[in-house]
């Protein structure tokens, strides 16, 4: 597997309009929001909400959040690990799991043990050590699996 950079929004703030213009572009939500909340990361130093992106080069290859609430009814069950994409070219060697887990590190050594996940994988989370925890309601009213994961 190559040696691809793992950064933080919070470590690169000049990287903030490129993350949050590739985030929209990867799940439709609106740019101001990927902007307001990786703002919230550098300007307040806040643990949560957090994001980050996996380079190739300059090239974001994959990338994912820490936020509050991923758009669901369990506002107890927080904070969440969220928008997870890896580009389709870099899929299946692994990188998703490699960023999974340094954001699972990086949030235990802020003193974070315990994230969520709402997706609709069934299997692919479990390979990195996420267990299923409960079905939750998102703002569509659709169910969803909800997936722990214990630092």
């Amino acid at each position: 597997m190559e040696d691809y950079e793992i950064i933080r929004v919070s470590d690169r703030p000049e990287m903030l309009e490129q993350m949050a213009a590739w985030f929209h572009e990867k799940w439709g939500i609106p740019y101001e929001a990927y902007a307001e909340s990786m703002t919230a990361a550098v300007r307040l130093k806040m643990i949560v909400p957090q994001w980050y992106v996996m380079l190739d080069g300059d090239n974001i290859i994959a990338g994912m959040g820490v936020i509050e609430n991923d758009f669901h009814d369990r506002v107890d069950l927080t904070p969440n690990v969220c928008a997870v994409y890896t580009e389709e070219a870099y899929r299946c060697q692994g990188l998703a799991g490699k960023l999974l887990q340094y954001v699972c590190d990086d949030m235990k050594e802020a003193g974070v043990d315990t994230l969520y996940l709402v997706t609709s994988h069934t299997s692919f989370y479990e390979r990195y050590g996420w267990e299923f925890y409960c079905f939750v309601k998102e703002e569509s009213g659709n169910e969803t699996r909800m997936y722990i994961h214990r630092g």
